[in-house]
């Protein structure tokens, strides 16, 4: 049972402390707040077969190392995302070929909702094949900066702490790369 006036990094955090660490049963919050969003970024990233791989992964190498836990490295939430990108770094073959297959059909399997789907592909099918040979033509550690923004919805900071960079190159990446990406839709748009 958590309180109400204890923010939720604090209880992340306490969950990770040591007098937690003979119980796996108190991962079952950490679990609950983070996997959802993990899963959506996970199945932006992969697609949802691998997503449910990468969330398990995740959690199981958290609850697994929990006992190496640096509070100075950065918060719990950044933590759970540093080994879910490691994880799915693991799988850029796979993340390259559905950015391909969404180049060529301009179809994103991720959306919820038939009537969002319809929508989303109408005003998104001229743009979406180029974006998404954009995302394939990036490198690595710029779609993850970029990615982690867009659907992780992470701090720059948070960013930081799960490519184990300053901020201030997230910042300059980040820039950079949008401004690649707005070139290319650019072109698009112009061409």
């Amino acid at each position: 049972m958590s309180t109400p006036d204890v923010i939720p990094e604090e209880r992340d955090e306490a969950l990770l402390r040591p007098r937690s660490l003979d119980d796996p049963g108190c991962f079952d919050d950490l679990f609950r707040r983070h996997a959802p969003p993990i899963h959506r970024y996970a199945a932006r990233r992969l697609g949802s077969d691998l997503a449910d791989d990468i969330v398990a992964a995740t959690f199981h190498q958290a609850l697994k190392h929990r006992h190496s836990y640096d509070p100075a490295r950065g918060d719990t939430l950044s933590w759970l995302w540093t080994i879910a990108t490691n994880l799915i770094r693991r799988h850029h073959r796979s993340e390259a070929r559905l950015y391909r297959a969404l180049a060529r059909t301009g179809f994103d399997p991720v959306t919820e909702g038939h009537a969002e789907r319809v929508v989303d592909q109408v005003t998104a099918a001229t743009v979406t094949p180029h974006l998404a040979k954009a995302l394939a033509g990036l490198r690595k550690v710029d779609r993850d900066l970029l990615l982690l923004v867009a659907w992780g919805e992470l701090t720059y900071q948070q960013i930081a702490d799960v490519l184990d960079v300053p901020v201030g190159t997230v910042r300059s990446r980040l820039n950079r790369t949008r401004a690649k990406l707005r070139k290319a839709l650019g072109e698009v748009a112009n061409g």
